[in-house]
């Protein structure tokens, strides 16, 4: 139930955010361009707390917070008064009604940039990227990488943590035969490796997979440290200093074994043997079942007892002062926006599985775990959705902004608007296409729960 408020409350503050700076971005330029504005509107549906500022604009707050919109004048919602006439949307010129579309998306990527500026100044923490020993007959293994090599390069590109260099290796392998990387031994030594791709499937589902390339774990004794709050392990009784034995009968001799016990029984009743002070006790725990990339996987919901020392060398940190951080926030907004668009036009080629779309309820979900993770967290998740939201929005699909922008596109082309029939079969084909989009995220999403 805890889990259950923290995503709704994360995907309310998140959705309502990245949607207000997207219709301000709207409202901004219509004001600057002079097109009068009657409504600003945060939600959907009939406004239940409103009031008007001394311009004539309604500020409305709706009941359901799942986007919102900018009503301006216009002579096709309504009649205009004919001293009005010049203030209309409509009546505007083909490149202003262009620019007041276009802010909507641009205030989500610029929104993009302050949040990975503000990242930056926090500090941006990490594991860094030391590789476990990678599976025989895999990509990494062909490479020669041995466990505890740290990558330092991908592609000439920097990745201090393991979070860029997932999205580097993603963004490498889109069109590529092979990925190059600079990594350093243990005993410090750095050397150039080349990652071949042949064979290895590019869907981020199954990238890391294919690449063989997961991240080093030293060895740990399977002793509970923490226990998390309303996980599988606190209701079975497990407390912190317990040794795990065994898993189903399956002896347990460190963490990653635990963690191999645990991982392919989600949602399962395991039986579980713990020392516990000398004392040897059996519990039953019904395992969680957490989305891990599209697959579901069990989780104990506990943390191993280790050297705090031990856990600060497997970290990265890196933070930046304010003039600094920015340059940094625009590369990285700009990475997010090339990766996306190139993640979508790879979707349509169908080398990455449909199975990525994800809807409202996988983002609930990432919204509540990233929200009860840390402000850095919460953060970085917000500003991955404003990238994407600019996106989609400029895809020219009927009904969104691009969709709009490419039938003004053709009409400053033509001398004169689509006739009002081509307009209306476009918004269907626009709704038949945004529907099916619904559908398919929200199945995705279901999927990803059964």
């Amino acid at each position: 139930m805890l889990d259950l408020v923290w995503d709704i409350a994360g995907f309310v503050v998140a959705l309502s955010i990245l949607v207000c700076f997207h219709e301000y971005g709207h409202y901004w330029m219509a004001r600057r361009l002079g097109v009068k504005v009657l409504r600003f509107s945060l939600g959907w549906g009939k406004p239940w707390k409103s009031f008007h500022t001394r311009d004539g604009v309604e500020w409305a707050l709706a009941p359901y917070p799942i986007g919102g919109y900018v009503k301006m004048l216009d002579e096709r919602e309504g009649p205009v008064a004919p001293s009005e006439r010049h203030l209309a949307f409509n009546t505007q010129s083909v490149p202003r009604r262009m620019a007041i579309l276009v802010a909507g998306p641009l205030a989500n990527f610029l929104l993009a940039i302050a949040l990975y500026w503000l990242i930056f100044m926090i500090g941006v923490q990490g594991l860094r990227p030391l590789i476990d020993a990678p599976r025989p007959g895999t990509a990494a293994a062909a490479a020669g990488l041995h466990a505890g090599d740290e990558v330092l390069t991908v592609g000439g590109t920097p990745v201090p943590t393991w979070n860029e260099l997932r999205m580097e290796l993603i963004d490498g392998s889109l069109g590529s035969a092979r990925i190059q990387l600079a990594v350093r031994n243990e005993q410090g030594l750095t050397r150039e490796v080349t990652l071949p791709l042949n064979g290895v499937r590019t869907d981020p589902q199954f990238l890391f997979d294919d690449l063989g390339l997961d991240v080093w774990q030293p060895k740990i004794d399977p002793v509970l440290g923490q226990i998390m709050p309303g996980s599988s392990a606190e209701a079975a009784g497990l407390i912190a200093g317990d040794r795990i034995v065994s898993i189903q009968g399956e002896p347990i001799t460190d963490w990653r074994s635990l963690v191999t016990a645990v991982r392919p029984r989600p949602g399962a009743v395991t039986r579980i043997e713990v020392n516990r002070a000398g004392t040897m006790i059996e519990v039953n725990a019904v395992l969680a079942s957490v989305d891990e990339a599209g697959h579901n996987i069990g989780q104990l919901g506990a943390r191993p007892a280790v050297d705090e020392e031990l856990w600060q060398n497997l970290r990265a940190a890196r933070r930046l002062g304010p003039i600094d951080a920015f340059p940094a926030a625009v590369g990285q907004a700009w990475q997010m926006t090339q990766l996306t668009l190139r993640v979508l036009w790879h979707m349509v080629l169908g080398e990455v599985s449909i199975k990525n779309v994800s809807g409202p309820i996988q983002i609930a979900q990432v919204a509540g775990d990233s929200a009860q993770i840390g402000l850095v967290s919460f953060l970085s998740f917000m500003a991955v959705v404003s990238v994407s939201l600019g996106v989609l929005n400029l895809l020219p699909v009927p009904l969104l902004d691009g969709g709009h922008l490419l039938m003004f596109a053709i009409e400053g082309i033509k001398g004169r608007p689509l006739s009002e029939r081509a307009q209306i079969a476009a918004q269907y084909v626009g709704l038949t296409f945004i529907g099916m989009l619904m559908v398919l995220a929200l199945f995705n999403d279901i999927m990803r729960l059964v």
